[in-house]
Parts: structure tokens; sequence; C-alpha cells
């Protein structure tokens, strides 16, 4: 009787720490094309008449490329891909008003952007993003500004860039001439 509870106890340990061992075969690893090692990013564009939104969101850009895939960044010459791009437009739109003051209560800023990602070894568009667009939102009586709601949209914009980076090159890609 002892040795049979001995053995129940030694398979319901080891049906317990197994699973947990060896996992489920599934991978916490980003689906990020690896023939890719490095990439530059380019200052992006801008069509807006509004000062360092191009060097924000370009530096948000290169943050979130180290930070969450496995590319280097690298200049130019030396770099496996580039990444171009421009910021097409910046809107806000007031979505109601103090009724004792008539400010904003809260205001909504759409970002579009056009974005490419060019192999510079074959000269292959892996990614071709004409339009590219996030919205997000500030609460000026709270303290929030213009500054503050662009940050967040270029953060998230960024963020947005990156992650369609997560996916197979490969099908996507055109020779450019």
């Amino acid at each position: 009787m002892v040795a049979n509870r001995k053995w129940s106890s030694v398979c319901l340990a080891v049906v317990l720490i197994v699973p947990c061992v060896t996992g489920c075969g599934y991978s916490t690893a980003r689906p990020f094309p690896t023939d890719i090692q490095t990439m530059h990013v380019e200052i992006l564009q801008s069509r807006e008449f509004r000062r360092e939104l191009e060097f924000r969101l370009t530096e948000s850009i290169v943050k979130r490329i180290e930070m969450d895939t496995p590319y280097r960044i690298a200049p130019r010459a030396s770099a496996d891909a580039v990444l171009t791009g421009e910021i097409l437009s910046v809107r806000n739109q007031t979505f109601g008003d103090e009724f004792n003051t008539d400010r904003p209560r809260e205001i909504g800023s759409t970002v579009a952007v056009r974005f490419r990602v060019q192999d510079l070894r074959s000269g292959t568009v892996l990614i071709d993003r004409p339009r590219f667009v996030y919205q997000t939102s500030y609460i000026p009586p709270v303290g929030e500004t213009f500054a503050t709601g662009m940050v967040r949209a270029l953060d998230g914009m960024a963020e947005q860039i990156v992650e369609s980076m997560e996916s197979d090159w490969s099908t996507q890609g055109q020779p450019v001439d």
C-alpha cells in the first residue's frame, strides 16, 4: 500500500512537472524574418508645419526596433534594409467643450504617415504602406497638451510600424528599378 502511494505520487509529479518544463510547443519569440540582421532608419520627412515631429517619430521607431526586434541599427552603407517615410498629416478634432469655459474637454489627434522598408542588398521593397494612420486623444482639463498627445501618438505609431515588420517579407516584396 505504501509503495502504491509512492508510485502514485511520482506519477502525479511527473504529470504536473513535465508539461511545465517542456511547454506546449509555443514560442514567445516574435515572428520577425531572420534574413535581415541590420536596419537603417532614415530621418522621416514631414509635410506638416509642426516642429520636430519627424525627429521624434524617427527616434521612437529606432527605439522600438532596438527593443522589440532582433535587428540592429546600422549606418546605411552597412545595413541590410532601410526604413524611409514621411509624415503626411496631423489632424486634431475637439470631442466636446467645457460648459463654463468653452474650452475643449477632449481632443483627438490623427497622425498619417507613409513608410517603406527596402532590402538594400536586392533592392526589393519588403513593406510599402502608402497611408498608415494612428489615432489617440488627450485631455486638456487634466493638464495634457498637444505635446503630450503627440508623444503618445508618435510612440503608438512607431510601435505599429515595428509590429508591421512581423511577417513573412518574402511574399510581399517587389524589386524596385
